[in-house]
């Protein structure tokens, strides 16, 4: 048995991104339907808001100005890197006023405390040559509108190993670690 037969999906946490409200909401319903806790927001502006980018970008500019690590597991910061640790992955529309869907992908591909949440990139438009830019430059997968049922189960995968990857951030994060640790004693006891 894998470790996503053995984690109930409830414990993933989506952060959907779409300008429209009628798309924001069918991907809402189907991730929702499908038992994942769902945050969703109208821009790429509110997700790096949500995923606090802007302070982690500061944080990691002060780290190189002063080549020491900073270490805050008790600061004020710890709302903000418990809201990064519960995203396990982000959907989002290419096409937003503002800032597009790519554009976020590149951000959260560009910061080192978020490049390993998987992207996924939604468009109603079949352009080739976009989908495999969107694919090089970090995306998981990229779905075609209306997202279908069966397009939210081709999450599953990317969840599993975007909790995989955070390994090196989850070993500073006590209660993500413990969910981790859960997860993988119920994991060896299956076999």
């Amino acid at each position: 048995m894998g470790l996503a037969t053995n984690l109930e999906l409830d414990h993933f946490h989506v952060l959907a991104v779409d300008d429209s409200i009628i798309d924001r909401k069918l991907i809402e319903t189907l991730l929702k339907t499908s038992s994942y806790q769902v945050t969703a927001v109208d821009s790429g502006t509110k997700a790096l808001e949500f995923l606090g980018l802007n302070t982690i970008q500061e944080e990691e500019e002060n780290e190189e100005v002063t080549n020491f690590p900073s270490f805050s597991s008790t600061t004020d910061h710890d709302d903000h890197d418990h809201d990064i640790m519960e995203v396990n992955l982000i959907i989002t529309d290419y096409f937003m006023p503002g800032m597009t869907g790519y554009d976020l992908l590149k951000k959260v591909k560009e910061s080192k405390s978020l490049r390993d949440i998987p992207v996924v990139i939604m468009s109603s438009e079949n352009e080739p040559s976009r989908i495999n830019r969107c694919l090089e430059d970090g995306a998981e997968e990229f779905f075609l509108k209306p997202v279908q049922l069966s397009d939210v189960k081709k999450l599953r995968s990317h969840l599993v190993k975007g909790i995989r990857s955070d390994h090196h951030i989850i070993e500073n994060q006590p209660n993500i670690m413990e969910k981790t640790q859960s997860a993988v004693e119920l994991e060896f006891q299956s076999l």
